[in-house]
């Protein structure tokens, strides 16, 4: 049964190269089977949060706040895909997720972290457990962690040297963790709703 996954990245920057690292996935999760699609930050566009979605009364919420609404909570499961900022959590990204809370509740969410240099994000990473596990998601236990972004990727988006083909080693297993996660989490929902 195919799995619906969003995608999350939340740069903001000119140059970004995280976005390499967000494309590919969805294309390696969609080779796999699953139905999945890139949420950009940037592309999506909400304010610095002032009003969560929850905080608007039906039909009220800016219509792309909603439409993301509705998708997130249609979703089985997420991949969070993070930069570190300054050894933390990306602001685009934080901003976006921060609108909405109850539609993530009792979903599996997986990390894959990158940065320009040879420590992979891992403290974004870290970060992130953190947050997303306060929002009620579980968060699988394999990460995918990409150094050097910057030459990791070819120019057509395909992993490229050494820390490309890390990670193209790394992701069935990093995407099997998640979607063992998105079929019992979706089996326990069907059968018995939401814990409380």
């Amino acid at each position: 049964m195919s799995r619906t996954i969003l995608v999350f990245y939340g740069s903001y920057r000119r140059d970004r190269q995280g976005i390499k690292l967000a494309r590919w996935i969805v294309e390696a999760l969609a080779a796999r089977g699953d139905r999945a699609e890139l949420v950009d930050a940037k592309a999506v566009d909400l304010p610095m949060l002032d009003r969560r979605h929850s905080d608007y009364g039906e039909g009220e919420a800016p219509a792309a706040m909603d439409a993301l609404a509705t998708a997130i909570a249609a979703a089985d499961g997420f991949v969070f895909v993070t930069g570190e900022y300054n050894g933390g959590l990306q602001p685009g990204l934080k901003n976006l997720v921060d609108h909405y809370l109850p539609q993530f509740a009792w979903r599996p969410a997986a990390i894959a972290s990158y940065s320009a240099g040879p420590f992979a994000g891992v403290r974004a990473a870290t970060a992130w457990r953190t947050t997303l596990g306060a929002m009620g998601m579980v968060v699988t236990s394999t990460p995918l962690s990409l150094a050097r972004i910057g030459s990791a990727f070819d120019a057509d988006g395909r992993p490229a040297g050494e820390d490309g083909t890390r990670i193209a080693k790394a992701f069935p297993r990093f995407a099997d963790d998640l979607c063992w996660w998105v079929n019992a989490a979706r089996a326990q929902r069907a059968a018995d709703g939401p814990p409380f």
